[in-house]
Parts: structure tokens; sequence; C-alpha cells
């Protein structure tokens, strides 16, 4: 399996760095960037925008933290970019596509190859074990269970002794781990997160950032999440905020 190295910021910001004889180095392409995108919702006759003219990429490797008030816009940016929501003006470019010009199918089928997704809730198969659960995204995808895979993803996420139990035997730490399994077990290029720990107390909130983090750095997974914890911040490459639908800053994380 290739492992993707971290992309230093100043790469997938327009900049063209040096190596020490003068010679310039090869720019790396943002796998995700947004460009002047508009989202608006109708309220009666009154068009309210959630986002205003966003900017944004992200480097392949990098891992991203979005932060900022409720009702800024966040959620809205993940679930525009992950092409579950349309975009009124501008464009969102994943992995070189651009999901403006996408019908809904084509955008259905791209958010199935290359995008995983992890939610506050979990949105687990009550019925279905742990392995259950995570093998039918492999099902869903149209490749087949492949167990080398699996077992790479499972350990990495410390869930070797729990495949064989139901939601309903799992703590919420092990479920949300159970659905970030699911969520890049067909190996998509971005994995987008909306508050993954926001139902999680601060034990199991840690357990699964570290988690999320070593995914980037173990596997090259690259990851863009939206959170309201503080703490989250610390785990990730960069951290973004956001304030009435725009983003004002974007800093290393210390």
């Amino acid at each position: 399996m290739a492992i993707a190295a971290t992309i230093p910021s100043a790469q997938f910001q327009g900049l063209r760095p040096v190596d020490a004889q003068g010679l310039t180095k090869k720019i790396v392409e943002p796998i995700l960037k947004t460009e002047n995108l508009w989202k608006l919702y109708r309220a009666g006759k009154v068009e309210v925008p959630a986002l205003r003219g966003v900017n944004f990429s992200v480097a392949p490797g990098e891992s991203v933290a979005v932060m900022g008030p409720s009702g800024c816009g966040k959620s809205t940016l993940l679930y525009t970019i992950g092409g579950l929501a349309s975009a009124s003006r501008g464009t969102v470019l994943v992995d070189g596509n651009d999901l403006a010009t996408m019908s809904d199918a084509e955008r259905t089928k791209l958010r199935r190859s290359k995008i995983g997704f992890v939610f506050q809730r979990f949105n687990l198969l009550p019925t279905m074990t742990a392995k259950g659960n995570i093998a039918i995204a492999q099902y869903i995808h149209g490749d087949g269970f492949d167990p080398h895979r699996f077992d790479v993803v499972t350990k990495l996420l410390g869930l070797e002794g729990r495949l064989n139990h139901k939601p309903s035997e799992m703590s919420g730490g092990e479920q949300q781990r159970v659905a970030i399994a699911r969520a890049i077990i067909n190996e998509p290029k971005i994995l987008l997160a909306d508050e993954p720990t926001g139902n999680l107390d601060t034990k199991n909130s840690d357990i699964v950032l570290e988690m999320l983090r070593q995914l980037n750095k173990e596997l090259g997974q690259t990851i863009v999440m939206i959170t309201h914890n503080p703490e989250a911040v610390t785990y990730f490459d960069r951290v973004v905020h956001m304030r009435d639908g725009v983003i004002v800053d974007g800093i290393p994380a210390d």
C-alpha cells in the first residue's frame, strides 16, 4: 500500500518553493479546492447566504480542522465539497473533477469512489456486527470483501476484539471507530468528518481523534473535519476558522 506524505501548506497555496540550488520544485495540486463558492438558501422571497465566496484548498495527505460558531457555514461547506449539496455559484474541485458540471448520478459515483463520510451519529445497522457494518461498504462499492484492507483498517482503529459485537454491545467510541472504518474501507481519496466526537465523552473523543491522526500519518489519509472541540485542533496539520459564511484564516496547529 502506498503511503502518501503530508504536504507542506505552502505548496498548495500558490507559492513556488525552491530547493537549495534555486531550482523550482514541482507544485502539488490540491486534492480538494473551492473557488468563490456560494451557497444560498431561500427563506420566502429572501435568499440567505450560508457560504459567501469561500476559497479553500486541501493538499493530498493533509489534515484540516474547520472551526467556528454554530451557523457559520461549517457543515454547509462540508456537504457542498462532499457533493451532498449543490453549490449556488462557484467551483468545487475534487481530485480534479468539477462537481458543478456533473449530473446527480455522476456526483453520486464520484462520492462512492473518492469520498468517505463520518457524521456525529454513527448510523450503524443495528442487526449487524461491527464486521458486517464495515464489510457491507466493500460489497456496495462493488469490489467485494478485501481481507487485507479489512485487517489493516480494523487493526489501526483497534477493533480486532470487537468485530463480532453488534452496535448495542459497543461503547459510543467503539461505534464511531466502526463508522470511521466503514468510511475508509474502500480507500477514499478524502475523508470528510462532521463533528465525529460530538456525541462522545472526553475519553472517547480523545481516542477517536488519535485514531484519525494515525489514519492521516500512517496511511496518508486526507481528512477535513468540522468540529467545536478546541482540543481537536492539536491533532491536525492546519486549523481553518469560519465566521458568517467565510473563512477568516488558516493557521498551522501548535
